[in-house]
């Protein structure tokens, strides 16, 4: 599909994959198979958005909250995280910066080296930025960004009264990113669920009626076109 130049280069995109379970439970499959096809549509759309060069995307893969389903899905979900480990150094020949925002240390150890490889690879690259969130909720992620600014004022390196926007942004799993412009909900909900709750202050929310594992690249150009209609004031007239 054509687009007019600079139709998506340059945005910052949040997305909450969600209705795996649910498009598996329609066709009476497990819901491991809903994110086994939902993995598939993962890599789709990061492939996607190199060619649209969207400047950032940020994949909300598993929650802190996520841990309670039932153990079964939850290894389906871990084993998928595994082999995608596995794929990412491939984004390496693609010049993507790869960032997993989240709690790690509740991750397999292997998990985690490779983790932090995959970060130190790609830290030099310049296309597209893919955030993985992986454990991760927005609650908890400003909760460690406050823990980490007290630390600071305790061995007397900032002052209270010097903390502001900038100082807490920098504290955050994002820190040096740009925000993201928009939120993209796909499956019918309309919440955030505990997703980048400091990022998004400004962020316009798209929420579209498809379960991520039916989602496509036409279905990620309607969302962006969706939001090229939006006024973004913040706060403005």
């Amino acid at each position: 599909m054509a687009h007019e130049p600079g139709f998506a280069k340059g945005l910052s995109i949040g997305i909450i994959m969600d209705g795996n379970g649910r498009w598996a439970k329609k066709r009476g499959l497990p819901r491991t198979a809903g994110h086994t096809r939902g993995a598939e549509v993962f890599r789709d759309i990061i492939r996607y958005c190199n060619e649209l060069e969207v400047a950032c995307v940020t994949f909300y893969a598993f929650s802190t909250e996520n841990w309670s389903r039932p153990m079964e899905e939850v290894n389906g979900i871990m084993k998928l995280f595994g082999e995608y480990l596995i794929m990412a150094y491939d984004y390496q020949k693609e010049n993507n910066r790869v960032v997993f925002l989240g709690d790690r240390t509740a991750l397999p150890a292997k998990y985690q080296a490779q983790m932090n490889d995959i970060e130190e690879k790609t830290r030099g690259n310049t296309g597209t930025v893919l955030n993985v969130a992986v454990n991760y909720g927005g609650r908890q992620e400003i909760v460690r960004g406050m823990q980490i600014l007290a630390r600071r004022v305790q061995q007397g390196l900032l002052r209270p009264e010097d903390i502001d926007i900038e100082t807490v942004s920098g504290v955050m799993y994002t820190a040096g990113q740009k925000d993201p412009d928009f939120i993209l909900r796909p499956s019918g909900e309309h919440r955030l669920s505990n997703f980048m709750l400091w990022q998004a202050s400004y962020a316009e929310f798209v929420d579209m009626d498809v379960l991520w594992p039916d989602f496509t690249r036409a279905d990620l150009d309607r969302a962006i076109e969706e939001y090229n209609t939006r006024s973004r004031r913040f706060g403005g007239i």
